[in-house]
């Protein structure tokens, strides 16, 4: 059996990986070993065929005596240890769910659904290197699998609505204390009328009294339109990231235009997007419908009707399940071409963790 070592297993995406390796019993199909960069040699998880100890994540040779190294431990990681290793010599395959390599010549963007033969492929060609894309745009990609798959898309315009838990567990929490600290002082005045209440949790939110380390702003009661740094053409990162990734991700010969704007909002988990759609032709909805609905076994087309879009479409719906559900989908008024559908889904399975176990199987089988 291979050997394979895992880092940045105890964060978010990386607790989420071994819960889902543990139901699928992956763990069975390999030798597990796991690192720590604070923990070495402390008891390892109790795990079929894992090592009984843990081993020190910045420890190059223990590293490399692996057949293959999955890292959920975050880009700083990536970047300090990943090149050294390969100048040292290891020659073993990587799987990362970090953004670093993600646009390197030399990596490829995982997504099962939608590339699977791609990887395969880049596999038996000798790839070393497999990398978990954007959560946003792994998502969307399973959403529109199949218009994407008939080469139907134009461009999409993607509007999201991403969960507080997309920056990090601190964060998270973070976006608790702030709703903590709306709850008590809301406790503190239960007969103020509604007016007086929105100026008192106001001033509240700007006050140096408001829990604000970890996203800089209020996200309690707020929305904040920006993720993740500058970028010179007027986008966030985080924008950008949907056009360059989503296209590696397909493979296309020419460049399909996504764009739109990244909004942080107070959910906990799961990312949403509004899109907008321009088809290349004009098309009928129950075509679109359909080879949306048969594209892959994840993707889950809601009716575009108000009680089973209110069920279905909401984080607390989707937190925790594997399914990619998209609704609102309708023909807009702009055109023919034109199309609306609203998507959610769990940005720690589909997201982050599952394509990284996906890949994970595919080369334990190659």
């Amino acid at each position: 059996m291979k050997r394979v070592g895992f880092i940045g297993w105890r964060g978010m995406v990386g607790s989420v990986l071994m819960e889902r390796m543990k139901a699928e019993n992956d763990f069975s199909q390999m030798e597990s070993y796991f690192f720590s960069t604070s923990q070495t040699g402390e008891a390892a998880p109790q795990i079929i065929n894992a090592h009984d100890k843990l081993l020190s994540a910045m420890d190059s040779k223990e590293l490399a005596k692996m057949d293959i190294l999955v890292s959920c431990q975050g880009g700083d990681y990536t970047t300090e240890m990943f090149p050294l290793l390969r100048k040292e010599g290891w020659n073993g395959i990587w799987i990362d769910a970090a953004s670093t390599l993600r646009m390197k010549d030399d990596s490829v963007i995982v997504l099962d659904p939608v590339n699977r033969d791609f990887i395969q492929e880049s596999l038996h060609k000798g790839m070393k290197n497999f990398v978990g894309g954007n959560c946003t745009v792994s998502l969307l990609l399973i959403a529109l699998h199949g218009l994407f798959k008939e080469n139907l898309i134009e461009w999409v315009s993607s509007m999201t609505y991403q969960a507080a838990s997309g920056a990090g567990a601190k964060n998270m929490i973070e976006l608790l204390d702030q709703m903590k600290s709306v709850g008590t002082a809301f406790a503190a005045q239960p007969a103020a009328g509604a007016l007086e209440l929105e100026k008192q949790m106001t001033t509240l939110m700007n006050s140096s009294e408001f829990p604000t380390t970890n996203f800089g702003h209020p996200l309690a009661l707020n929305v904040l339109p920006w993720i993740d740094s500058e970028m010179p053409s007027g986008q966030s990162k985080e924008e950008w990231k949907a056009q360059v990734e989503a296209n590696k991700i397909l493979q296309t010969k020419s460049i399909i235009p996504i764009d739109g704007t990244c909004v942080r909002v107070g959910a906990l988990r799961c990312h949403s997007q509004g899109l907008t759609i321009k088809l290349k032709k004009s098309a009928h909805l129950s075509t679109v419908e359909e080879l949306i609905r048969n594209a892959n076994p994840w993707v889950k087309l809601v009716s575009n009707n108000k009680p089973e879009t209110l069920k279905e479409l909401t984080p607390g719906a989707v937190s925790g399940k594997m399914h990619v559900p998209i609704g609102r989908l309708r023909q807009m008024t702009l055109g023919e071409e034109y199309f609306n559908a609203f998507t959610i889904g769990d940005q720690l399975l589909w997201g982050a963790a599952e394509p990284l176990r996906c890949v994970l199987k595919q080369v334990l089988q190659s």
